[in-house]
């Protein structure tokens, strides 16, 4: 799958949307993916489970991780598709945590698998959610990331962007008055 072809999926599916935009970060943004509308379309996500397996196909792992909510569904269609286990962390007292007595093996290989990744703050916070267990992190894949390779981690992922992003004090967007939006998961602050 190219470039492309992810985009003209999250074009089709209205993923990629433009306007004005309070990431889960906090940075604003002209740009946000909304991975959530191409989960109304299985096939697309199996699509991209499946092209995200074949990039981690030369690495050797035992698990996939992903934090809930967003990423928990393409985090379990690549784990289905590389025939991996799969686990994911979720909230609670808003910190991450493996719950429902979900547990990992001593030296157990993990690829922690996201929808998006603007700063790797949740893959930072999965990566503690694990620390526990003295598991192994071995990766970290996405459909989409936007960190401009700016992370301690490196990346496979199947759209790699670098949208202009801004910090809330700062943003020229606020200053032009356009309306501020927050279609993501996680409970962030909207405004200046």
């Amino acid at each position: 799958m190219t470039k492309s072809a992810v985009e003209e999926l999250l074009v089709e599916y209205n993923g990629l949307l433009n306007g004005h935009f309070c990431l889960t970060s906090g940075l604003h943004s002209d740009t946000y993916f909304q991975c959530a509308k191409l989960y109304e379309h299985p096939k697309a996500v199996e699509e991209l489970g499946k092209k995200l397996a074949e990039k981690l196909a030369d690495i050797e792992f035992d698990t996939i991780i992903s934090p809930a909510i967003g990423a928990i569904i393409i985090g379990y269609e690549t784990a289905k598709q590389a025939g991996k286990r799969f686990l994911f962390v979720e909230r609670k007292d808003g910190v991450l945590q493996l719950r429902r007595d979900y547990k990992l093996a001593k030296g157990e290989k993990v690829i922690i698998v996201e929808d998006v990744i603007t700063t790797a703050r949740t893959i930072k916070e999965t990566v503690e959610a694990i620390k526990e267990f003295d598991a192994e992190l071995i990766g970290v894949a996405s459909i989409v990331d936007r960190t401009k390779g700016q992370t301690d981690y490196e990346i496979t992922s199947l759209l790699q962007v670098e949208p202009v992003t801004y910090e809330a004090q700062n943003c020229p967007l606020c200053k032009e008055g356009l309306e501020l939006e927050k279609p993501g998961s996680r409970n962030t602050t909207v405004g200046v």
